[in-house]
């Protein structure tokens, strides 16, 4: 919402200063979001005389200009104006100078050989119109050297405030200056308006038809002005009107655009002798399209309000006219509307048809319809003093609702829920200030909510319109009460696995990436998705149809789009939502790695001491390990079983469990159908673990951390390699030397693998490490023999291997 200073000072009698008032606004709810004052930015601007304008000796459109600027010698400037000559008055701009209306700073410059030092400037250039035909021609008694600002009355200060949707009230002028008057910032001018007497009948009638279905308009009240003359605005409502952004058209139509901004009610103007017969709001039918003045044509159905006549639509009610019946310059006769119209069913047109007018921006939020009459009497007089013309009387179909929100307000809710405590005089003088009509006496008063305030429902709201005036600087600051317990943490299992999974992959090496919660359908049935459940009704694209079963999809699009840019070696993670099914219960949180070209663990790219080797299947397993580790998983007691979903490859590909019924995640090199279907290009190689399906950790008896336990023994290292069968997997072999002795074996790593005619077909050699700890004194020989012995033995019972000689 944007006002001048000027504009405000209209309604409100004030002497406080931009500053003071910008300040007073955000105090009071109404947040200024920017004060653009013309008077600065045009500063460097300043009245100057055409001394000679010649011909430019190398350029047939250019003239050379000797410009007095008022500050010594004349400055040679090279104008291409058409309307630039000598003896004229203009607006000159030294170099060095900011221009707004072409985004540059001047410099001393040399055009076609010539040089020039400053610039003859048109509207468009200082942004004070679209006119950039010529540069600006002022009066011959404009004073030479004086800012230009200054001499044209420009220094009026333009405030942008944001609007909450709850304050329709303030969505005109005369709202905000009653909420500053309030606020103590000023005193409100009076807003009565007084009423035209009619010197006729109005001829055209008007019926609201909506048969059996619900009335979509309240309320419409129309006059007829007979004999206007329309042409442009005055000066003083135009500037009103550029300074806001709005382009002045004419002055029928300047009057509905100033109404709107000045009291928040919109209004539409129709050429009387375009309208055939009477008026009908209605329901529009189906197959009726309009021809709307932004020159768009919309196709319309039952659940959008029109105004119509006897040849069809002429209006689409309460958010744009019509182009058939819109006032122009040979406009003699005008229809004058104002209605009401039902919030609801305008915001849902407005956004069916893509149109986002002034005047639905005010109607979906609720005007004030006390003052639809008054209203119509405003803009009648508006058109009179403007336009001239006779006017009618006023016919109105329907009836103007009267809210009266009586509210009961115990006085000491104010202290109960804000945390100040004001007097009663304090209460109804702020009370009474915004509008409302209060009765009764301490301790519980009662309070009638004005017209223009839909927002107000209850005594908290009656609080909040107290506090906001009184100032929310009055609430004193409390300290919050020390609690003697312990604090309990505050985050819940599932938050802190989410942070703390984020951390580690960016330990890493991964870049955190936010991608879409939807995909396509091929895509997400390429990942085990694609169910009717899962499908969006109202998809933003074709590309994002389906809600993802998987993080990686978007990981692996997002990789190659940064190969498409040249970051060929990425590894990128994100942690969020899966979605298995339609129910609470199928929706998981994932976090999910990928990994392409070189980008493996240890670096990416080419190195003088080797070839980079590019990501697979065990960069993956590393990640996803090293991601459970972190969040105190017991990796030892889990199970990796070869293989994965269809989208991994079927050899290259592993799958993290705890007993077939608890899967907690997937790794390996993807399926190159997968990256087919993708439109990806390899290597690639990721994971994804659900954080969910981790298992809950035990809990411990006190938050207190255990001591650390050190042992000062020297550990034992002995390797061991067993021939197996090709088919068995290292890890049985691990595990299984690592439950030969729990209390003393602390670790066990394969180092080494041979496969070769020397130990058989099908045969392979898996050479392991095993660390045997003591705890409590040294080992003899004899007792490393006998671990030895049982791990030689476990490993033969669980895989059938023997000791490789």
């Amino acid at each position: 919402m944007k006002f001048t200073l000027s504009w405000l000072k209209d309604h409100l009698e004030t002497e406080a200063s931009v500053d003071a008032l910008a300040e007073g606004l955000t105090r009071i709810g109404l947040e200024v979001e920017g004060v653009e004052d013309k008077a600065k930015l045009l500063a460097p601007f300043t009245i100057a005389y055409v001394v000679s304008a010649v011909q430019h000796p190398n350029a047939d459109r250019l003239r050379v200009c000797m410009v007095d600027t008022g500050a010594g010698d004349p400055v040679q400037v090279v104008c291409g104006a058409p309307n630039a000559r000598a003896g004229m008055k203009s607006v000159f701009s030294p170099a060095g100078t900011y221009i707004p209306g072409k985004n540059i700073t001047l410099s001393v410059g040399t055009i076609r050989g010539v040089e020039s030092h400053g610039m003859l400037c048109s509207a468009a250039e200082l942004e004070l119109s679209e006119d950039h035909d010529g540069i600006i021609d002022l009066p011959a008694d404009a004073p030479v050297g004086v800012p230009y600002a200054t001499w044209a009355g420009l220094g009026d200060p333009v405030l942008d405030i944001a609007i909450t949707p709850n304050r329709s009230d303030c969505l005109g002028v005369h709202g905000v200056a009653r909420d500053l008057a309030a606020a103590g910032l000023g005193q409100l001018k009076g807003g009565a308006v007084a009423p035209i007497t009619g010197a006729f009948p109005c001829p055209v009638g008007v019926t609201l038809d909506f048969g059996d279905t619900p009335s979509l308009c309240p309320a419409f009240g129309l006059r007829l002005v007979r004999g206007v003359k329309n042409g442009p605005s005055p000066e003083w409502m135009q500037a009103k009107l550029r300074a806001i952004g709005l382009r002045p058209i004419n002055a029928l139509v300047d009057i509905t655009n100033y109404l709107t901004f000045d009291r928040g009610r919109p209004l539409h103007v129709f050429d009387a002798a375009k309208v055939h017969g009477d008026l009908t709001v209605r329901r529009a039918r189906e197959g009726e399209s309009l021809l709307a003045l932004d020159g768009r044509t919309y196709e319309l159905d039952p659940s959008m309000c029109v105004i119509a006549d006897g040849n069809g639509v002429e209006s689409l009610a309460g958010i744009m006219g019509g182009e058939a019946s819109g006032c122009s310059e040979e406009t003699v006769d005008v229809l004058i509307e104002s209605a009401l119209w039902e919030p609801l069913a305008i915001a849902q047109t407005g956004r069916k048809l893509g149109i986002n007018s002034d005047a639905r921006y005010r109607f979906e939020r609720g005007v004030d319809p006390a003052f639809m009459l008054p209203g119509l009497e405003l803009a009648t007089k508006l058109v009179l003093d403007l336009c001239g013309g006779t006017p009618s009387e006023i016919v109105v179909a329907g009836t103007v609702p009267e809210p009266h929100r009586s509210i009961a307000f115990p006085v000491s809710e104010v202290k109960r829920l804000a945390g100040i405590d004001p007097t009663e005089d304090e209460i109804r003088q702020v009370l009474t200030a915004l509008g409302f009509a209060l009765s009764g006496a301490a301790p519980v008063l009662t309070a009638v909510a004005p017209s223009w305030r839909p927002d107000i429902e209850g005594k908290a709201d009656l609080v909040e319109e107290v506090m906001r005036i009184l100032g929310v600087d009055r609430v004193p600051s409390t300290p919050l009460p020390k609690s003697a317990d312990v604090t309990r943490p505050v985050l819940t299992l599932i938050q802190t696995r989410t942070r703390r999974a984020k951390r580690i992959l960016a330990v890493r090496g991964f870049v955190e990436a936010v991608t879409w919660s939807f995909v396509a359908k091929p895509v997400a049935e390429a990942f085990g998705g694609g169910a009717p459940a899962l499908a969006l009704a109202n998809p933003i694209s074709t590309d994002m149809s389906d809600m993802r079963p998987s993080l990686l999809p978007g990981l692996l699009l997002a990789a190659q789009r940064n190969a498409d840019r040249g970051y060929d070696d990425v590894a990128l993670f994100e942690v969020g939502q899966v979605f298995r099914g339609a129910r609470p219960s199928d929706q998981f949180v994932a976090a999910g790695g990928v990994r392409r070209g070189t980008a493996g663990v240890g670096g990416t790219g080419r190195h003088w001491q080797g070839k980079a080797a590019p990501v697979g299947v065990f960069d993956a397993k590393a990640d996803a390990l090293a991601l459970l580790d972190s969040l105190g998983a017991r990796v030892d007691r889990m199970q990796i079983v070869p293989g994965g979903p269809s989208w991994f490859h079927p050899g290259r590909s592993g799958t993290i469990q705890l007993g077939p019924q608890n899967v907690i995640g997937h790794f390996g090199e993807f399926h190159p159908a997968t990256l087919e279907t993708l439109d990806v290009e390899g290597p690639l190689a990721g994971f994804e673990i659900i954080l969910d399906a981790i298992p809950v950790p035990r809990a411990r008896p006190t938050r207190t951390k255990p001591p650390l336990d050190l042992t000062t023994l020297q550990p034992v290292r002995r390797d061991f390699a067993f021939v197996v069968d090709r088919s068995v997997e290292a890890g049985k072999i691990v595990r299984a030397a690592q439950g030969a002795d729990k209390n003393l074996i602390v670790a066990t790593t394969v180092f080494d693998l041979f496969e070769g005619a020397a130990i058989g077909v099908d045969k392979k050699s898996v050479a392991i490490e095993v660390t045997i700890q003591p705890a409590e004194r040294t080992l003899t020989d004899e007792e490393i023999d006998t671990i030895c012995k049982r791990v030689i033995s476990q490993v033969a019972k669980a895989t059938g291997g023997v000791l490789r000689t």
